[in-house]
This record gives C-alpha cells, structure tokens and sequence, in this order.
C-alpha cells in the first residue's frame, strides 16, 4: 500500500557578509592602524528526518526555503554575527536529490538524521586581516561568498498510518473523501473499491498522516473469498486501524455482528491484526436508522469511546481525526522508548570545495573553472584596485597563473573566472 509522495523546491542559503574596511579613529591616535571586522557567514539548508510526520504536503505549500544571511563586518574588529540555520523538517525515509543533475544528496532513513542540501557562503575577511609590514594600510576587503542555491526534489513513500476498515458501503471512501484531498471512487454496491485508496489527512502545519481505505472485507476473506488475501496484506501494514461501522443497517445488517464478524476475519488471517489500536467510528448518524441504533451499539461498546461521525455531513469527523493523530504519536513515542540504542547524527555536509581547477581553450583565451577560482572571484570587489591585485595574488598562489603560463597563454588573451573576464598580461606573473 505504497505510493510517491514529491516535492520539487528551491533552496537558497544564506550569503556571507561583507568584510569591513576601516581604521582606528581614537582620540591621541591619529593615524591607527586597520580595524575592519568579518563577515558573518550564511546560515545553511538543513533537512532532517521527523517522526510524526509522513508526506511533504508542507513543502508543496512553501516550495521555496531561504536561509539568513550572514551580517556584516564592522569596525573595531567586530565580525558580523552568522545567519541562522534553515530547518526543513521531513519525514523519515525521505530521498533528496539535486533536480538538474539528478545526483542522490541523502537518503534520511533514520529519525533525526540530516544533510545540508545547500552550504552557506563565507563571510569576507575584514581589512585588518591583510595588513603586513608592506601593506599597512590595506584599504581593501573582501565580499562576501554567495550561498549556494539549487533546486531539489524529495520523494518518500507513503506507506499509510492509519487504516480504515469495515464492511462494504460502511462509507470509509466518503470519510477519506471527507478528511483528505483524494478522490476514490464512490457508489452504492459492494466492492467499490478494488484497490486501496491514500489520502493525506493535515492536522495542523507539521502534522499530517497518512490513511487508507481499505476496500470492503467480507465473511471469509481470511480464506481467500472476494480478493481477501490481497486487502488484508495492506491491512498488515498500518499501525492502526478506524473500524466503520454502518450505524444505520439499511442493508439489513446488524452493525454489533458486522463489527465482531469483521475482527474475527482479522484474527483468522493473522493474530497480530487484533492487536493493532482500533477507533470505532459509528458512520451515518445523520440517518433516522442510525439513531434508533446508537443507544444499543453504544452500550454494547460499554466504557470504549466511540465516536458518532457522518462522513457525508462532517459531524464528529474532526474530533475522530483529531484522536487519530494523538493515538499515532503515542505509538511512536512507545516505539522509540523500546528502541534499544539512540542514533546521534550530525548534518552530514556536502563536499569542501576542492583546491582544484581546469583550464578550458578557448578561440579568444581560456576558461578556468573550479570551486576555490570561482570563490576568490565571486568575493573580490572589481571596482577597488587593492581588491584586484589580491585576487591576482590568490590566483597565483592556488597555481592558476602558473597552469597558464604552461598553457602558453598569450598576452592580451581573456582569461574567463565565472563571470568575471580579464586580460592576460605577463605583469600578473611578477
């Protein structure tokens, strides 16, 4: 009783913050030296796997999710403060993968597990960090790295929570119709439903389960009669069950007998089935029939809460549901006490950009390509002339001039970093 549940969303982590440019203005001092702060940097995506919850119905309401950025650098060395963290929360079982390449991120099968779907950007060092006995008055700093945006798609599959059985025409495919947004099939015979139908019921933002209508069981169904080995199978894999009775009879069933023949059905196929938590959900009570029963059934139940819905008008459906998802939570709570060991994960985070980068020929000069070239670029401000000797000095250092050179790179020939284009001089390599 499975199907995919997706999502397809973008994500943005923040960007780091700006370093700072300034210099010590104190009374007796007048020409301090650089006290230019760092920036802060940006805060990541980080999904991490709930119990609790089961589909991403959220996420397909919020499909873009961005991250704090990092603040500014300021003066007096005072770095700008990290962006914070965005959290997804989704359920457990989840697959991520990276929507245009198709490259499998995660695959969260564990409670509390987590990956890092896109890294925040490095905050920019401030101008007190290059300060040397032959730049003292460095009147430069750098920007701050970009986050990482990309798009993502999840997937996990559903496998339903709560199930809902009863006798045909007892109204289970009206009452998932009634708390979900599928649509099964809906008529007045027996066997309506030939295979099971998933609908998401959402509590609140965050709370959400999956229920299923089980098709319609009948007196021998443990043995294989009508299609029953195959629906009680689905049965099996819930972790709890909405028994439906038909309160009105207008079939000319007794709803006490249908209620015990139905979990006597359960018992003969597999024992475990009667242990599985049951609500009774006492259907059509918005009939005269049904209430000239109701006083009989209830007393049969004794003590045993019941609840009196009609799956056609709404009545008593939201407290049912309502019931649902605290018996649910409960079972898991239950779940996780008897597990016998506590798995602590941390987010686990993509690769660190590599100190690696190719050359690409090009018909006017080359490309270069690769994470820490693109960095130095995308944090250098073009327009301060310290910041370009800088970034010339990065290059040379991480060995891109030298790979050019060995190139026979030319001069006058663009050089291409990311979006960022320059002429080649032989000045660089000084």
């Amino acid at each position: 009783m499975t199907e995919m549940d997706t999502a397809r969303i973008q994500v943005k982590a923040g960007n780091g913050g700006n370093g700072c440019i300034s210099f010590r203005r104190e009374k007796y001092v007048p020409r301090g030296g650089p006290d230019g702060g760092d920036g802060g940097n940006g805060g990541n995506i980080i999904l991490v796997a709930t119990l609790g919850m089961s589909t991403l119905i959220d996420l397909r309401h919020n499909p873009r999710q961005v991250a704090e950025s990092g603040a500014h650098g300021a003066g007096k060395q005072r770095s700008g403060a990290d962006g914070a963290d965005r959290i997804i929360k989704v359920p457990v079982g989840t697959i991520i993968k990276d929507f245009d390449t198709g490259e499998m991120l995660a695959d969260l099968t564990e409670a509390d597990q987590t990956v890092v779907a896109a890294r925040g950007g490095i905050g920019g060092k401030g101008n007190s960090r290059f300060k040397s006995s032959t730049f003292q008055v460095p009147r430069v700093a750098e920007k701050g790295e970009p986050g990482q945006e990309r798009e993502i798609s999840l997937e996990v599959k559903l496998i339903a929570d709560v199930g809902l059985v009863g006798y045909p025409n007892a109204g289970k495919s009206t009452l998932l119709a009634r708390t979900s947004a599928a649509t099964p099939k809906i008529a007045s015979y027996p066997f309506t439903t030939l295979s099971p139908n998933l609908g998401v019921v959402r509590i609140n933002q965050e709370q959400n389960f999956v229920l299923a209508d089980i098709p319609g069981l009948i007196e021998g169904a443990h043995k294989g009669a009508g299609l029953g080995h195959q629906f009680l199978r689905h049965i099996e894999r819930t972790k709890m069950l909405i028994h439906v009775i038909d309160l009105s009879a207008t079939d000319g069933r007794d709803p006490i007998k249908d209620y015990e023949q139905l979990n006597r059905e359960l018992g003969h196929y597999n024992p475990m089935l009667t242990d599985l938590p049951q609500l009774i959900a006492l259907n059509k009570i918005d009939t005269p029939e049904a209430e000239a029963n109701l006083a009989r059934v209830q007393e049969y139940f004794g003590k045993r809460k019941v609840f009196p819905i009609s799956a056609i008008t709404g009545e008593g459906v939201n407290a049912l549901m309502q019931q649902a998802y605290r018996s649910l939570q409960y079972l898991e709570a239950k779940a996780r006490e008897q597990a016998e060991t506590t798995i602590t994960f941390e987010p686990e985070l993509p690769p660190e950009p590599r100190a690696r980068f190719e050359l690409h020929k090009t018909e006017n000069g080359f490309v270069v390509t690769g994470d820490e070239p693109r960095r130095a670029v995308v944090m250098t401000d073009m327009e301060n002339e310290q910041a370009l000797m800088l970034l010339f000095r990065k290059l040379k250092k991480m060995g891109v001039i030298n790979a050019l050179t060995r190139s026979d790179v030319k001069e006058g020939d663009t050089i291409q970093i990311d979006e960022f284009e320059f002429t080649y001089s032989p000045k660089m390599i000084r």
